[in-house]
């Protein structure tokens, strides 16, 4: 199902008992200087495609300090140097699985309006210790990254963010 990510269409298919929720997620493109070239860390999903770092903001937390927890628990980095640079992407999916008989346990509801939030972040480490959400990593100059990366909204961040560091 294709639904235009907006906040009316959110609130009137809530009116209507649709079990939608709106939720807010921040992410990091997570990159590393090496021999005078950006290698930028994309994550393998158990599904197969690639990714970002990027994960549900808890109660309480800033948008810096979701994307730290975040890419502490995906990647073990802590070294990070945050860039103010946000861009932001929105996308609608229908949980499956093991994810939709969860949220119906907790009482969530199943329709997701997503907006993500994404800041690049530099660091100096090489290892990356990936969490059980994922099954692989890369260090991939920008053109192999853009590449690789599954989804346009994916390479938008990514484009977005390449084009900002050349910049600065």
């Amino acid at each position: 199902m294709i639904l235009p990510v907006s906040r009316p269409v959110f609130v009137f298919l809530k009116m209507i008992g649709c079990p939608v929720v709106w939720e807010v997620s921040v992410g990091a493109v997570v990159f590393r200087m090496e021999d005078k070239r950006r290698l930028y860390l994309l994550l393998r999903y158990p599904s197969g495609h690639f990714d970002f770092v990027k994960g549900h903001m808890e109660e309480g937390e800033t948008e810096e300090i979701t994307l730290r927890r975040e890419t502490m628990e995906e990647t073990g980095i802590e070294d990070l140097i945050i860039y103010k640079k946000r861009t932001s992407i929105r996308y609608f999916y229908r949980a499956k699985g093991t994810e939709r008989e969860k949220r119906l346990r907790q009482g969530r509801g199943t329709w997701i309006f997503k907006q993500v939030h994404f800041y690049p972040a530099e660091t100096k480490v090489e290892n990356v210790r990936i969490s059980e959400e994922h099954t692989g990593a890369l260090w991939l100059p920008y053109e192999e990254a853009l590449a690789q990366v599954t989804f346009e909204n994916a390479r938008r961040v990514l484009s977005e963010t390449e084009n900002h560091l050349v910049k600065k």
